[in-house]
Formats: C-alpha cells, structure tokens, sequence
C-alpha cells in the first residue's frame, strides 16, 4: 500500500462520489469519464471538485478530445483489443501456463496478420 499512483482510469461505471474519494485519498488522478447525462455533484469535497472540473472540461472541449487529452482512449483501444482477442473464443484452451501462453501469442499474431490484410498500402507519387 506504499506505492505512489499517478492516475486512475475506470469507465462510467465507476464514476461515484466512493470512487473519487478514494483515488483522491491516495493523492492519485481520477480519469473517468462523465455519462452523458450526467449532473455536477456538491462543491462540497475534493473529490466533488475534481470530478465536476472533469465534468466542465467534457461539456467545453467535447469528449472525443477529452479522451485524447487525458489518455483514455488508450484504454478504449485495449478494450477492442481485447474483444477481438475473444472473437477468437471466450477462454484459453490450454491448463499449461507456458501453452497458454503460446496460444495468446498465435492469437495476437493472427489478429497482427488480420490487422495487416486490412490496412491500407499508402505509396508516394511523383
């Protein structure tokens, strides 16, 4: 419990005054993202603050970019990830950790392979 924590990131799910107050209290960044429909809380603790700034910052700047300013949208790319990685099936065959392992490295190279079928050849003219 002595390790220093930067940043928090969670999904909406997490976006409770509980959630708040405990990254705060551990002197950490909350990146959480407001719902749509979502209503400023209380001026009435740090965690209130931080998350109503947050909230501002969605309503001003859009959350496209909010999510690019804060980095959350690495996480959404992960999430993706993941779901194709699971496209392949819901759970790991193998009981070995070492063939687990070999079975997540050929699914991640045939998602790189499928990655690569689909992308784009761009060449420079003239």
């Amino acid at each position: 419990m002595d390790e220093d924590i930067g940043a928090v990131t969670a999904d909406g799910a997490y976006d409770t005054r509980r959630c708040h107050s405990a990254i705060i209290a551990r002197a950490a960044t909350a990146i959480i993202p407001i719902h749509k429909n979502g209503r400023p809380w209380k001026d009435d603790c740090p965690a209130a603050r931080a998350r109503n700034e947050t909230l501002r910052a969605t309503r001003h700047y859009g959350r496209a970019f909010w999510k690019r300013w804060t980095g959350y949208h690495v996480r959404s790319r992960a999430e993706a990830r993941m779901r194709c990685l699971k496209s392949f099936g819901e759970r790991i065959a193998a009981r070995d950790p070492d063939r687990q392992t070999a079975e997540i490295h050929i699914c991640v190279a045939l998602m790189n392979r499928f990655n690569a079928l689909g992308t784009a050849e761009i060449v420079r003219v003239g």
